[in-house]
């Protein structure tokens, strides 16, 4: 009977044996009390989106849409008063232009002025003098354009209607002192060839020596050898 306990013990037969380890009952409780506390955070995570899903949120939904309509509003001034200060700059261009161009106008029509009042005055020695009945000279002008230059303008005329041609020549003496000594000269052609029926102007560039000063200017109109007009002038 023995023998047959000893040979069930070392077959496969024999009755099996569990190990198991004793935990302290404390320690059982501490990790209880974890295990639903994980839970309750899971089950407190779950409804909480399962609301934010479901949207019974309804409160911060309203502050969200009011936040939003606010921006809105905010933009649109934004833009409103964007667009008004556009208008402004564009009417502050517009009227700089408006101003510059005024300007120019203006300085256009004091131009046109002074030409009229030169063609005027230039019109006016036309009319025929009276007992004139041959080629006069109608107007001598001279001005310093500089130390070196002066400028000078000759006007001359055929009062009689229907006149011939007339082919003469105008010379030009320019009278004065060069380095305070009397001094004289002429137009450096010599006398100018004239050829006109009713009226012309001539006019030219003296190119004058250093420390040279003009003090008067003498023209005379000449057909063939007969001396027609003499004119002069002091500057």
């Amino acid at each position: 009977m023995k023998f047959r306990l000893f040979r069930r013990r070392l077959t496969i037969s024999s009755p099996r044996m569990a190990i198991r380890t004793s935990m302290p009952w404390p320690l059982r409780w501490a990790m209880g009390a974890m295990m639903l506390g994980f839970s309750a955070a899971i089950a407190l995570w779950t409804f909480e989106l399962g609301v934010s899903i479901a949207g019974l949120d309804k409160a911060a939904k309203l502050e969200l849409g009011k936040l939003r309509e606010e921006v809105a509003e905010l933009r649109s001034e934004r833009n409103k008063s964007q667009s008004i200060a556009n208008i402004s700059g564009s009417l502050l261009t517009a009227e700089k232009a408006a101003q510059e161009k005024m300007v120019g106008q203006i300085k256009q029509l004091e131009s046109e002025n002074r030409l009229l009042r030169d063609d005027l005055g230039f019109f006016e020695k036309l009319l025929p003098a009276a007992g004139a009945d041959s080629a006069a000279i109608r107007g001598l002008q001279a001005e310093k354009l500089s130390d070196m230059q002066l400028k000078w303008q000759v006007l001359v005329i055929q009062p009689v209607r229907d006149a011939p041609v007339f082919n003469g020549k105008l010379e030009l003496t320019f009278s004065g002192t060069l380095a305070g000594n009397p001094w004289t000269t002429g137009l450096s052609g010599g006398a100018q060839t004239l050829q006109f029926k009713q009226y012309r102007r001539v006019e030219g560039v003296l190119d004058l020596p250093p420390q040279a000063v003009v003090q008067t200017i003498s023209a005379k109109l000449i057909e063939g050898t007969v001396t027609r007009s003499v004119q002069a002038i002091k500057l």
